[in-house]
Formats: structure tokens, C-alpha cells, sequence
């Protein structure tokens, strides 16, 4: 009598605890129901990035640089200021008073359309600059949104492995007290002790993922110190139709990327258009005026100068110029073409990754449920053994945390998406 009240007990325990983490389980797999209004958001997240990031401050740093290269490229070089004394007698004279006096200022005028080109050539420097740093911007937007989705993911990830040990642990001292009883052999406690040893090795590298994730999340948004700060937001469950069913062609050629290439090309030709003037001298220009000393008449000089192009025609740099030209075209069709297969490659993966989601909402999570209930029926009823019911447990813990897995690939694929199609959709967060 005493051991078949032992048996009832162990089996209503078994029962209780996997009853319990299925329905844990089942809570793991949905979206967090209360969010910590103290907690992080990803628009958060993005604002500090944007403020924050070293790399976004050294970009803008090349902006101001090449602003200033800019306004400095359409100055005219200072005059210089001239003092003369010639026809100094040495000897039988008074000196500095008998030598003819002068002073003058002597201005190079640059020959026309230089300056001209050097101002059109630092507008498009900057633009350069600025395309750079979009580009920049986009790709710490990016990453700053799959941190974000990676802590998210391994935040579940643990939730789910955590509660999967804890059944793990009642199961395998369920299984003890049943072996103690007599009611099952040994090999029944070992299997289940084996599933616990699985479950905490599971989490333990699941927690060191989300140390890494945390870490790696902290550092894009240039302040480590938030390295463990909560974050508010959940994974999206379902593909945005807008990115599903975007014609590529039209966004990518006003994609950052593309800009910052199609800037460099125009920065190339007017350097070569530049260079090509290079052999035409500029004109030093003076005026001074002043008096001979010995009559202490007064005289105004006028003078010009200018190099003679006989040894150096600048055919060298007009080499390199045109050379940069087509470097510049080769690099701007490259970069079309990138953006093209990164296009075709997130769209390829995202799509994937919509439809393995949905198949696991829609079906495999429906299934495993579904067996998980008519196992512990059948276990209540004695048609199953405690190992089956630990067995199919498992196996719907597995489905949910691949599950979380899979949701984490959509998230990011999209953020690769968003990044490639909407590059200017957090331009408007940026605090300057």
C-alpha cells in the first residue's frame, strides 16, 4: 500500500512540474506583456548611437575638415609687401640717403578658371565628406538595430534555457524518487540526469552569448557603461510588406553608398579638369613707389612676372588626374553593383527567414504543444513512461528556443533591408 501511494505521489509530481514549465515555456515564447518604461528603447538605442559613437565624431570631424579646405581653396593667396634700396653707393655718398628707395606690394593672379575649380573642387570635397558620413550613419543605424535584436533574442534565449533547467532539475528528482521506490530501473534516473546536464550546459552558453551580445551592443553605442542596461522592445514576428515587395533599382541609387561614389567621380573630373590648366602660369603682378636719393625724386615701378612652362608642363599630374577619373568611375559601378547583390542577398534572406517563422508559429509550435499534451494524457493514463514525457518536453523546449532563434534572423535580416532601402528612415533622431 505504501508503495503504490509512493508511485501515485512521484507520478502526480512528475505531472506538476512538467505541466508547469510547459506552461512557463509557452509564457517564454510570446512577447513580454509589461514593458519597463525605465528600460532602453531601439529608438533610444539609436540616439545614443548617433551621439555617441566615436567613429559618427571622427566622420564629422572630416566634414568640418574638408569645409574648411573648402573655404580655404577659394581664397587668393596673401600680397606680399616689398621694400627695395638699389643703387646703394658705398663709397663718396651719404649712404642710404643717395640709394633709390622703393616700396610695393606684388599680388599672383591665378590664371582664369583655377580658382574657380579649386572652390568647385572643395564643394565636392564636402559633399564627399557628408556622403561618408551618411553612409557611416546607416551602418551604425544597422548594427545599433541588430545589437539590439541579438540581446533581445539571447534575453529569451536564456528565459526559455532557465526554465528549461528548472524542469530538468524536478524531473531528474522525480526520477530519483521513483527509482528509490522501486518503480523504475536506473537507467531512467541516468537519462534524466543526463537532460539536466544538457539543459545547464545549454544555458550557461547561453548566457555567455548574451554577455557578448550586451557587450558588443554597448560598445556601437560608444558608452560602455551601459553594458547592462534593460532593454524595452520585442522581436517582430511577422516581415514588413513593405520591404518584401520594394523594387531595389529606384532606392539604392540614392542609397549613401552610391552618393558618396558619385561624389568622388565628380571630385576626379574636376580635379583632372584642374590639372589640365596647370601649365598656364599665374601672373605676379607689383606696384611700389618711392624716390632716388640723390635728386629725391619721387618714382612709382610697375613689374610683372611669370614661370615659363619649359621644364615642368604638369603632364605628370595630369596623368595621375585622369587616372583618378577612371578609378573613380570603376569604384562608383562597384559600388552599384554591391548594393545590387547585398539587395538581392537580404531580400533572399529575409524572405527565408519570414517563412521559417511562420512555419514554426503556424505549425511546428502547434505540433510540439499538441504532442506535449497528448503525452502527458497518455502518461496519466499509464500508456506513456516518465522518460517519454521528459523526452517530448524537451523536444518542445528545443522547437521554442529555435523558435527565438529564427526570429532573431528575421530581425536582423530586416534591419539589413531597412539599411540598404531606408537608409534616411533615422535621419530625424540624429542630435547634433
Amino acid at each position: 500500500m505504501k508503495r503504490k501511494l509512493i508511485l501515485r505521489w512521484c507520478r502526480w509530481s512528475a505531472l506538476a512540474v512538467l505541466v508547469a514549465g510547459g506552461a512557463r515555456l509557452g509564457l517564454a515564447a510570446q512577447g513580454p506583456e509589461m514593458v519597463n518604461t525605465n528600460a532602453l528603447t531601439l529608438d533610444d538605442a539609436v540616439r545614443l548611437a548617433l551621439a555617441s559613437n566615436p567613429e559618427l565624431r571622427a566622420s564629422g570631424a572630416r566634414v568640418d575638415a574638408a569645409s574648411g579646405r573648402a573655404y580655404q581653396a577659394k581664397k587668393w593667396t596673401n600680397p606680399e609687401l616689398e621694400l627695395s634700396a638699389e643703387d646703394w653707393p658705398v663709397s663718396n655718398g651719404r649712404g642710404f640717403s643717395d640709394a633709390k628707395q622703393t616700396i610695393g606690394i606684388a599680388q599672383t593672379l591665378p590664371y582664369p578658371g583655377k580658382k574657380s575649380l579649386d572652390k568647385q573642387i572643395g564643394g565636392a570635397g564636402v559633399k564627399l565628406s557628408e556622403a561618408e558620413l551618411a553612409v557611416r550613419r546607416t551602418e551604425i543605424v544597422r548594427d545599433v538595430k541588430a545589437g539590439f535584436f541579438r540581446v533581445l533574442a539571447s534575453e529569451r534565449l536564456v528565459e526559455v534555457s532557465t526554465q528549461l533547467v528548472a524542469v530538468a532539475e524536478s524531473s531528474a528528482a522525480t526520477a530519483r524518487k521513483r527509482v528509490d521506490a522501486g518503480a523504475t530501473a536506473y537507467q531512467e534516473q541516468l537519462r534524466a540526469e543526463v537532460q539536466l546536464e544538457q539543459a545547464r550546459t545549454e544555458l550557461n552558453g547561453f548566457q555567455r552569448e548574451l554577455a557578448t551580445a550586451r557587450q558588443v551592443f554597448a560598445t556601437l553605442l560608444g558608452r560602455p557603461d551601459l553594458k547592462d542596461a534593460a532593454l524595452s522592445g520585442a522581436l517582430a514576428e511577422a516581415p514588413d510588406a513593405g520591404l518584401t515587395g520594394a523594387d531595389g533599382d529606384g532606392w539604392l541609387a540614392r542609397h549613401p553608398s552610391a552618393a558618396a561614389a558619385q561624389a568622388n567621380l565628380d571630385r576626379a573630373e574636376l580635379s583632372y579638369r584642374r590639372a589640365r590648366l596647370e601649365p598656364y602660369p599665374d601672373v605676379k603682378v607689383g606696384v611700389a613707389g618711392g624716390r632716388i636719393g640723390e635728386t629725391d625724386q619721387s618714382i612709382i615701378q610697375l613689374g610683372f612676372s611669370l614661370p615659363l612652362p619649359l621644364i615642368d608642363r604638369g603632364k605628370g599630374k595630369q596623368q595621375e588626374a585622369r587616372a583618378n577619373v577612371s578609378v573613380a568611375e570603376a569604384e562608383l559601378h562597384g559600388v552599384q553593383q554591391q548594393l545590387q547583390r547585398e539587395w538581392a542577398n537580404a531580400q533572399k534572406r529575409y524572405r527565408t527567414a519570414a517563412e521559417q517563422v511562420a512555419r514554426y508559429r503556424e505549425k511546428i509550435l502547434p505540433k510540439a504543444d499538441e504532442a506535449l499534451r497528448l503525452v502527458q494524457t497518455g502518461f496519466e493514463q499509464g500508456k506513456f513512461g516518465f522518460i517519454d514525457l521528459v523526452d517530448t518536453q524537451r523536444t518542445t523546449a528545443e522547437a521554442r528556443l529555435a523558435y527565438q532563434q529564427k526570429l532573431l534572423e528575421l530581425n536582423v535580416a530586416q534591419a539589413e533591408l531597412e539599411a540598404l532601402l531606408r537608409p534616411q528612415a533615422n535621419q530625424h533622431l540624429t542630435t547634433k
